[in-house]
């Protein structure tokens, strides 16, 4: 039995390249789902990519228990502030916070209507696939109807899965697991909340040829979101993109944390295809030809972006 606790944000960088293969080894090659959870992760991506060669996942994050946390305000009036006031008293700490000063600093995830009009603004077409992955959504369908409008093409694992999802609705952390294996296959992933499901998908997306990880510049766009309505569609649309620019997940894309420590694997054991990595008799990883490529298999991957819209 292995208990595996949060360490992740202990260890430093400055270690050879041996023991960050290593590292990077353990957590996406030697940690593995259980069968059951596999297959019926697998199952889901099958049934997507039978509808659509490419497909997007969003990891909403818009549980009542994470927007509670949060002290923001999302429109929901006094039933809203009364509800997430209630569940916001689990954590003893935490104090009575601004709302919109919250918002304003970047502290608040996007509403899936707000995701959407990001999604849009960045150029997916309407016609793009959508899988949803989230919990329990504060509000339910009329929360997420919006985003559903913008996307028609909209499936959850509850959609997909049908009866195959029975045996796991008692446990969270398997639905989360499931979820976590759709999104890893996905061609685009986008996530509203940048915790621990979304760094380890990031880090494993990177690591293992590069898929695009988008994650929404949080400190611009609490602004913008409270402004979006004085403006028209394509000033949106333009802001969005300017503001996105670093946070598009492009293959030299590393956000440095404090000192020595950084969210994602160090990027010269992510420039090679993975049999590269474990081959470590090959060439420095770091040369311009090993960068090429990497440049070269993400130019194949991402969607078009930057198609004209009409006003969402």
């Amino acid at each position: 039995v292995l208990q595996l606790t949060k360490f992740d944000y202990r260890l430093a960088n400055n270690i050879d390249d041996e023991l960050q293969k290593l590292r990077c080894r353990a957590n996406y090659h030697a940690l593995r789902f259980t069968k059951p959870i596999q297959e019926l992760g697998q199952k889901l991506v099958t049934r997507m990519r039978a509808m659509a060669n490419r497909f997007i996942a969003v990891h909403l994050r818009f549980e009542p228990d994470m927007l509670a946390f949060s002290g923001c305000y999302f429109g929901g009036g006094d039933k809203e502030r009364n509800e997430l006031g209630e569940i916001r008293k689990r954590w003893e700490t935490l104090t009575d916070v601004d709302a919109d000063e919250e918002r304003r600093r970047g502290r608040c995830p996007l509403t899936p209507h707000e995701v959407g009009l990001m999604l849009r603004a960045l150029g997916f077409a309407n016609d793009s696939y959508i899988y949803v992955a989230s919990g329990e959504i504060y509000g339910g369908e009329e929360t997420l109807r919006p985003l559903r409008d913008l996307f028609p093409n909209f499936y959850t694992k509850e959609m997909l899965a049908n009866e195959d999802l029975k045996p796991f609705l008692p446990f969270s952390s398997r639905l989360a697991a499931i979820d976590y294996i759709v999104c890893d296959e996905s061609d685009v992933f986008v996530t509203n909340n940048n915790g621990n499901m979304a760094k380890i998908l990031a880090g494993r997306r990177r690591y293992m040829g590069h898929k695009r990880t988008i994650r929404p510049n949080a400190k611009r766009f609490g602004p913008l979101m409270m402004e979006k309505d004085e403006m028209d569609w394509d000033t949106f649309a333009r802001k969005v993109k300017a503001f996105q620019k670093g946070f598009m997940g492009e293959p030299d894309e590393m956000r440095p944390g404090r000192g020595e420590f950084h969210e994602y694997p160090y990027s010269c054991i992510c420039e090679r295809a993975l049999s590269d990595v474990v081959d470590n008799k090959r060439g420095d990883p770091r040369s311009e030809q090993g960068n090429q490529g990497v440049r070269e298999r993400s130019k194949e991957e991402e969607p078009a972006l930057g198609a004209k819209e009409n006003e969402a």
